[in-house]
C-alpha cells in the first residue's frame, strides 16, 4: 500500500460537480492499494499518518500529529499510485490491486482510520474525482508498506 500524504489547510473532493468530502486543516492521503495488501498494511498506513509528527509545535518544529493539533484527514484511493512507468511511455497498473479486492481493502483501511481518528472524510471509490487542496508548506511525505521507500 502506498500513501501520498499532503499537509493542508484546507481539501475537498467533488464527484460531479458535487462535494463528497471537504476537510479543514489536516491531511490528505492519496491512498493506492497494491494486490495482495491486507490488514497489516492497512494498520501501518493509518499508524503513520495518524502519528507523524508534521505539524510545526509553539516553536515552529514539525512535532505536532494530526490529532495533536486537532485536524481533519481526507483519504482518496488512487490507483495510479501504482503506475510503473519505466519501460515505455504509458504506465502499467499491473501492480495494482482489482477493483473488488482494492474497494474491500479500501474500506477496511477507511475503517482503520476512523478507529484510530474519528475525523475522516473520503472520495468515492472508482468515481472520477476533482480534488482540490492548498498544500500547508508544503508538506508532502510518501508512505510504503513494503517500505520500498
Amino acid at each position: 500500500m502506498r500513501a501520498v500524504v499532503q499537509r493542508v489547510k484546507r481539501a475537498s473532493v467533488a464527484v460531479d460537480g458535487e462535494a463528497v468530502g471537504t476537510i479543514g486543516a489536516g491531511l490528505l492521503v492519496l491512498l493506492g492499494i497494491e494486490a495482495g495488501d491486507d490488514a497489516g498494511d492497512t494498520r501501518y498506513i493509518a499508524e503513520k499518518c495518524v502519528n507523524m509528527r508534521i505539524f510545526d509545535d509553539e516553536n515552529d518544529v514539525m512535532n505536532l500529529s494530526v490529532q495533536d493539533v486537532d485536524g481533519e484527514i481526507l483519504l482518496v484511493s488512487n490507483f495510479t499510485l501504482y503506475g510503473d512507468i519505466r519501460k515505455g511511455r504509458r504506465p502499467s497498473y499491473i501492480r495494482a490491486a482489482k477493483p473488488d479486492d482494492a474497494k474491500h481493502v479500501f474500506t477496511q483501511c477507511v475503517n482503520m482510520f476512523k478507529e484510530k481518528y474519528g475525523k475522516v472524510e473520503t472520495g468515492v471509490f472508482q468515481a472520477m474525482m476533482d480534488v482540490s487542496l492548498v498544500n500547508d508548506g508544503p508538506v508532502t511525505i510518501l508512505l510504503d508498506s513494503k517500505k520500498g521507500f
